[in-house]
C-alpha cells in the first residue's frame, strides 16, 4: 500500500498543478490512496464549492483542512462530504468531522485532521487528547491510521509525533508551507515529517506574491495578499507500507 499526502495546495495555481503531475506521480509511484491539504485553495483562504469539486476530479480520496477552514462560507455546503475532514478538536457541536475512515486495497484506512495551539490564536481543544481518544477508539477497527497534524510549531508537531509513535501509521505537519527534511521512523514504528510543504507558486512567500509580503514586512502597513504567478512547485510525500505488518517502510518526499 502506498499512500500519498500532498502538501497545502495555494490557490487555483496549486489545483491547476495538482491536476498536472498527481497522474504521473501516481503512476510512478504505484500510489493507492491520495490525500490533499486544501485549506488555502480558495486563492489562500478557505476553500469554495468549486476548489472542492476540482480537487475531487483530480482523484484524491481525502481533502484535510486547518485555520481556515471557515474562510469561504460555501463549505457549509459540503462540510458533510466523506471526503472532507476539517481539525478534529474545534469544540464540540461544530458541524463536519475531525476524522474519516475509507476503504481502499482491502484495508481500513483512518484519516485524522489535527491543529495546533502553539502561536495559532483560535480557541481550540487540547489536539493532543482529542486525536488521542479518537485513535483509542478506532484502533482496532481500522488497519492503517494517518494523521494530517495542521501546525505552526515545529516543537508542537515533534511532541505529537513521538506522542502517537507506535500508536498510529503515520504523522504528517502541514500549515508551514515549506517542507522539512526530516523524515523518519519513530522507535515505535511511525513514519513522521514535520512539514510536507505546499504546491503552489514557487518564486513566492508561502504561495503569495512577493511585493506584497515584503511591503508588510518592510514598512508594517496592511496590505491584502494575493496569490503569486509564475512556475508552481509541487510538494509531497509518499508512505510505503508493508502490507502484512501495516507499518511504513519507506518514506519518500516529492
Amino acid at each position: 500500500m502506498n499512500i500519498l499526502a500532498i502538501g497545502d495546495l495555494v490557490g487555483n495555481a496549486g489545483i491547476q498543478e495538482l491536476r498536472k503531475r498527481l497522474p504521473k506521480i501516481k503512476n510512478e509511484y504505484n500510489i493507492d490512496f491520495v490525500i490533499v491539504n486544501a485549506e488555502n485553495s480558495a486563492e489562500g483562504m478557505g476553500i469554495t464549492e468549486k476548489n472542492f469539486s476540482d480537487i475531487l476530479s483530480c482523484g484524491i480520496d481525502c481533502i484535510t483542512m486547518g485555520n481556515h477552514t471557515w474562510g469561504k462560507k460555501d463549505i457549509f455546503k459540503f462540510i458533510d462530504h466523506p471526503k472532507l475532514i476539517r481539525p478534529n478538536n474545534y469544540p464540540k457541536g461544530v458541524c463536519g468531522k475531525g476524522y474519516n475512515i475509507y476503504k481502499c486495497n482491502n484495508k481500513n484506512i483512518a484519516v485524522i485532521n489535527s491543529m495546533g495551539r502553539a502561536e495559532i490564536n483560535i480557541g481550540l481543544e487540547n489536539p493532543f487528547l482529542i486525536t488521542k481518544e479518537i485513535v483509542t477508539k478506532i484502533k482496532d477497527s481500522v488497519d492503517i491510521i494517518i494523521l494530517d497534524f495542521h501546525a505552526e510549531a515545529t516543537a508542537e508537531k515533534v511532541t505529537m509525533g513521538y506522542f502517537l509513535d507506535g500508536e498510529v501509521t503515520a504523522v504528517f505537519g502541514t500549515h508551514t508551507h515549506v517542507q522539512t527534511a526530516d523524515e523518519k521512523i519513530l522507535p515505535k514504528g511511525t513514519a513522521y515529517i514535520t512539514d510536507i510543504g505546499m504546491t503552489g507558486p514557487k518564486q513566492s512567500a508561502l504561495g503569495m506574491n512577493l511585493e506584497v509580503a515584503i511591503k508588510r514586512f518592510t514598512t508594517a502597513l496592511p496590505e491584502k495578499y494575493k496569490i503569486a504567478s509564475g512556475e508552481c512547485i509541487l510538494n509531497g510525500v509518499v508512505f510505503e507500507i508493508n502490507d502484512d505488518t501495516n507499518k511504513v517502510q519507506k518514506i519518500v518526499r516529492i
